[in-house]
């Protein structure tokens, strides 16, 4: 992969995927993703391995050159943001990043992939819940899904569950991570979230779910998820 950038490179690397089409794999995608962009038909493990590859290069000239057009670019260009160790260079390029987000797919690649908010966490699960609380469907999902992955501690226990009990929406994928992100904090924290599930506000869809991926888990046992049932609305 290149490590300089310029507009013919760029040029050369988008040729180079198109090149790594998998019309199967395509036609797959297009089954489970709903986005408007255009997907090429690439595996997520090569995906993976060309945005480690372009993270080692320039990649301040690679994140002004690259384009939105295929589902594809657009997730390499997150998993490159996730990399980013340089705080300031990933905090102008977050914000903007998120708002092309409007898949599943890219969603939960970039937030399982985001390296650094660990190391700041004042700074960093503050924001999140703030995206969590956003209006906007994958808004508040990228704030769900990266408190799932990076912030399932005891010290962040009722604030997530304020959280929960705060958004208001109806969207699919919000509701779905917040049922994920339910059943991820029951694995960790059983009596915490039983309790929870007791006395909320979630909706009934997204309580029930959250109870049906718990009731999935094999980590859990039968009579707890007898028990799970009872709790369904």
């Amino acid at each position: 992969m290149f490590k300089e950038w310029t507009k013919e490179t760029y040029e050369e690397y988008v040729q180079y995927l198109l090149g790594l089409q998998d019309l199967k794999y395509r036609e797959f995608n297009k089954r489970i993703i709903q986005t408007k962009y255009e997907l090429i038909g690439i595996r997520l493990p090569m995906v993976r391995k060309i945005a480690k590859e372009i993270s080692h290069s320039n990649v301040v000239d690679f994140l002004k050159l690259t384009k939105s057009k295929y589902y594809e670019v657009v997730m390499i260009e997150g998993l490159v943001i996730a990399s980013l160790k340089d705080e300031k260079l990933f905090d102008k390029h977050f914000p903007k990043y998120i708002k092309k987000i409007d898949n599943w797919g890219i969603c939960d690649s970039f937030c399982n992939s985001l390296k650094n908010l660990e190391k700041n966490p004042d700074k960093y699960f503050p924001m999140l819940k703030e995206l969590a609380l956003d209006n906007e469907e994958f808004i508040s999902r990228v704030g769900l899904i990266t408190i799932l992955n990076h912030f399932i501690k005891e010290e962040y226990i009722e604030d997530i569950f304020a959280i929960l009990n705060t958004i208001k929406s109806d969207k699919y994928y919000c509701n779905m991570a917040e049922s994920w992100l339910v059943c991820e904090l029951y694995v960790h924290y059983p009596q915490r979230v039983t309790a929870f599930l007791k006395k909320n506000n979630l909706n009934k869809f997204t309580q029930n779910k959250s109870i049906s991926k718990i009731r999935d888990s094999y980590r859990v046992t039968k009579e707890e998820k007898d028990f799970l049932n009872t709790l369904k609305k």
